[in-house]
C-alpha cells in the first residue's frame, strides 16, 4: 500500500532471512546455551521472537485500525516473557523455525498492508507507557526486537 510499509517489509524479510540461517546452523550444544541478556536459553530466545509476531502484528493492526487495545503493563509482558522462557527452555529447533518462518511471512505481509497514514496512527500499546505510533510499533517490536534477541543470540554462540 505505502512506501514505507514495503520498505519496512522489505527491511525485515532481510533479518528475518538472517535470523532463520542463524537457527538452521546452530549445533545441539548452542541451542542448549544460555544468552547472557536475557538469562534464557538460545532455544526460548528464539521461541520467543518466533512467536512475538503474531500478537505484535495484531497489536500494530489494532492501532492502525484506530481501535484500541486491552489493559496490559510492562509487568504483565515481563511475567509473561519469564514463564514463556521457562516453558520453551527445551523446545524443538525445527518447530521452532517453522513458527519463526511462519510468523515473519505474515508479520511482512501486514507491514506490506500499511498505508503511510496508518503507520501515522498512535495509540496505547501498554498501560502507563505514553502512545506509541504503528510506525514506532513496526520499528521496536518487530524490526528492533529482531535485532536484539537475535544479536544476543549471535553473541552467545559465537556467530
Amino acid at each position: 500500500m505505502g512506501a514505507k510499509g514495503e520498505a519496512f517489509a522489505k527491511q525485515f524479510e532481510a533479518k528475518a532471512e538472517e535470523a532463520t540461517a542463524l537457527l538452521e546452523n546452530l549445533s545441539d550444544a548452542d541451542w542448549r546455551k544460555t544468552t547472557a541478556a536475557e538469562g534464557w536459553t538460545v532455544a526460548a530466545t528464539a521461541h520467543h521472537v518466533a512467536s512475538s509476531y503474531e500478537p505484535i502484528t495484531r497489536i500494530i493492526e489494532t492501532l492502525a485500525s484506530g481501535q484500541a487495545l486491552p489493559h496490559f503493563t510492562r509487568q504483565m509482558l515481563d511475567e509473561a516473557n519469564a514463564q514463556h522462557a521457562k516453558d520453551f527452555a527445551d523446545c524443538v529447533k525445527q518447530e521452532t523455525i517453522a513458527l519463526h518462518r511462519k510468523g515473519a511471512a505474515a508479520a511482512a505481509a501486514a507491514m506490506r498492508g500499511l498505508s503511510d497514514a496508518e503507520l501515522a496512527k498512535t495509540g496505547t500499546v501498554l498501560t502507563g507507557v505514553p502512545p506509541m505510533s504503528v510506525e514506532a510499533m513496526v520499528m521496536g517490536a518487530l524490526l528492533g526486537h529482531i535485532d536484539e534477541h537475535f544479536g544476543s543470540i549471535r553473541k552467545t554462540v559465537g556467530g
